[in-house]
């Protein structure tokens, strides 16, 4: 394991233009609730402190994770800690508890009102320090949706807006709507076509990056090799197409220059994908606040141990070319994602 994982705080970066200032390295919730298995809570309740002690304030929810049982875990941890951490959560995914396979996307303002209104008495607090669309649905103009989260702003119950999975052109006809602090997609070595264009915008619009899954859903630190031969039914990934059978075994040979550079940092697989992800702020010229998760507090301490590796030219070098040889879509429907619409 690379360096300290305790110690100093990891430091901060401030999201957009006029965003507030959090750690470098974000906390992402959904995984506590549902879709990696089983959850020991106090186990999770402790990963939380920890990750704060380190200099984690960025905590990622959604009203889907868990039906809404996400954001009211979190609540007493709001509750204890508010002016110390950013909480953001997001609305737009719609599923019913007593339909498991329920699921559609919303963006209408009358249902942007209602799903504030409800996270906000879920989380326990008076005000969302960023709300993000989590989805968007193209049948319902930007204007509206956009227009009715800044509604939100004015009101004080929302205090930065924030999109995902949003092309370059939507990120601009949003931001001119209202300011967007921040947009949230996948970004990972397994994951760059965000690259292409919107990464781009929104360095030109003086907008956050803020990457979910930058392990690769765990498959980048080599914890597993194939979703269905190691993993529960259950498990989120278990019906992802890169993650089981021939696709995983293939993209399980990708990780070699991950290793080359793990050896030569004595540090982790998940370490070595967490630098490189930070790192694309200095390439590409804005903030970047990438967002794991985990239920563990020791994978807290690794994960930011990872914002004090710097890999070099040529370890950048040997990772270059691994997104281009991933075999398999993130999802088996990518019709709802910033790649699908481009």
């Amino acid at each position: 394991m690379t360096e300290a994982t305790t110690g100093t705080p990891i430091p901060r970066e401030r999201l957009g233009k006029d965003g507030p200032l959090v750690g470098v390295q974000g906390f992402g919730c959904m995984g506590i609730s549902e879709f990696y298995g089983e959850t020991d809570e106090p186990a999770a309740r402790e990963t939380l402190e920890t990750a704060l002690g380190a200099g984690v304030t960025l905590f990622d929810t959604a009203d889907m994770y868990g039906h809404g049982d996400n954001e009211e875990f979190l609540a007493p941890f709001v509750r204890a800690h508010r002016d110390e951490i950013t909480l953001a959560t997001k609305f737009a995914i719609v599923r019913k508890r007593e339909h498991p396979t329920y699921r559609t996307i919303s963006n209408d303002p009358a249902y942007i009102r209602q799903a504030v209104e409800a996270s906000l008495r879920r989380l326990g607090t008076d005000v969302i320090d960023l709300y993000y669309m989590h989805r968007r649905d193209p049948a319902v103009p930007l204007s509206e949706s956009v227009g009715a989260m800044a509604e939100l702003v004015e009101q004080g119950k929302v205090r930065h807006l924030g999109l995902s999975e949003v092309t370059a052109a939507e990120l601009r006809e949003a931001h001119a709507v209202h300011p967007i602090t921040a947009v949230q997609s996948e970004w990972s070595l397994f994951s760059r076509d965000v690259e292409r264009s919107v990464v781009g915008a929104a360095a030109d619009l003086g907008v956050a990056f803020v990457p979910y899954s930058p392990l690769g859903r765990g498959f980048l630190t080599g914890s597993f090799q194939d979703a269905v031969t190691e993993l529960t039914p259950g498990d989120f990934r278990y019906s992802q197409p890169r993650y089981s059978g021939e696709n995983a075994r293939h993209n399980a040979l990708l990780l070699d220059p991950v290793r080359k550079a793990a050896k030569a940092h004595d540090a982790t697989l998940g370490q070595i994908a967490l630098a490189w992800v930070q790192q694309r702020a200095d390439v590409h010229g804005l903030p970047v606040v990438p967002i794991p998760g985990t239920r563990k507090s020791s994978r807290v301490l690794e994960n930011t141990a990872a914002t004090r590796i710097t890999l070099d030219d040529l370890e950048l070098e040997w990772l270059e070319t691994i997104a281009a040889q991933v075999a398999g879509d993130r999802h088996t429907d990518m019709k709802n994602t910033s790649a699908g619409r481009e």
